[in-house]
């Protein structure tokens, strides 16, 4: 397959280079900026399979209000760009994988793909304008999927790149009360599910990319703890949290319960479900990576 990424150069787009160029397929990044012609982006996308889209700065920081305008942006505009190049092309891909988030859904309930509870707050309606700009892309040629992730987890970089230092240092713990749910996704997972779903013609609209079982701050704090031989005491507390990240401390203290119901139900098999694997293999590949630096293996 012909796969074109935007975005490849972030740390879910390396995951998905790696993986499908060692599956044989031929992998294409693009950049996309404010100065990129549609016409352009129309010509890479010719007779390409699958386009990939992952732009979007990053959600995790302190939303001030021109932050706020970059984090629209950087995923509007882009992806209002994707769209118009598919109407260019004379041989659109066949599919659209659009990154999305599990931001969109409320604090309250237990969430599926047709679950109606969605949240009413800054990063929800984002989620909301974005998933609708991606679906302009829908055509009797091209399918569109909005993949809906949950935090994501890998032994390099993402979020755990933040969270595990306190953790080895002894100051790790909860955030807030700790009974927020986290609904998170082994990187591993994340571009397995990917290429599920190029290879699944039937599955067309929201698909969830989470883990089968998420877990509380509470619980994973312990289990970060339990893993690295290390107390998992030092609490930060609500107020602190928000005091350095202001309205984003939604992301942090925000309970999102979210189940991958149409993966699942696909026959889709995760490696990692529960959290406490994904923590063995992570800190597993860390010791190998500390003990021979630079070897991929």
């Amino acid at each position: 397959m012909r796969i074109v990424i935007c975005g490849m150069s972030g740390f879910v787009g390396g995951g998905l280079e790696n993986f499908f160029r060692k599956r044989g397929d031929t992998v294409e990044g693009i950049s996309i900026r404010s100065s990129t012609s549609v016409q352009s982006i129309a010509s890479v996308f010719e007779q390409a399979d699958v386009v990939i889209n992952l732009a979007g700065a990053n959600i995790l920081g302190r939303w001030t209000s021109e932050y706020k305008k970059i984090l629209r942006q950087s995923r509007l505009e882009t992806t209002i760009k994707i769209v118009k190049a598919f109407a260019m092309c004379s041989h659109p891909p066949s599919l659209l994988l659009n990154a999305s988030a599990v931001g969109v859904y409320d604090s309250f309930h237990q969430h599926e793909e047709g679950s109606r509870h969605l949240a009413e707050d800054f990063l929800a309606d984002l989620v909301r304008e974005w998933e609708t700009a991606a679906m302009g892309a829908s055509s009797e040629r091209t399918r569109v999927c909005l993949m809906r992730f949950g935090v994501v987890y890998a032994s390099q970089g993402g979020a755990m790149s933040k969270m595990l230092p306190p953790f080895k240092l002894g100051f790790g713990g909860k955030m807030g009360d700790g009974f927020q749910m986290v609904s998170w996704i082994h990187l591993d997972d994340l571009v397995r599910a990917c290429a599920f779903l190029t290879d699944r013609p039937d599955i067309e609209g929201i698909v969830n990319f989470t883990a089968s079982e998420p877990i509380s701050n509470m619980a994973q704090s312990k289990a970060m703890g339990r893993i690295l031989h290390r107390p998992a005491f030092f609490d930060l507390p609500a107020w602190f949290v928000k005091l350095v990240f202001g309205e984003g401390s939604t992301v942090m203290l925000d309970s999102k319960e979210v189940y991958p119901r149409r993966l699942q139900e696909a026959g889709f098999t995760f490696l990692y479900p529960t959290f406490e694997r994904a923590m063995e293999q992570i800190v597993h590949a860390q010791e190998q990576e500390a003990l021979h630096p630079g070897d991929k293996g």
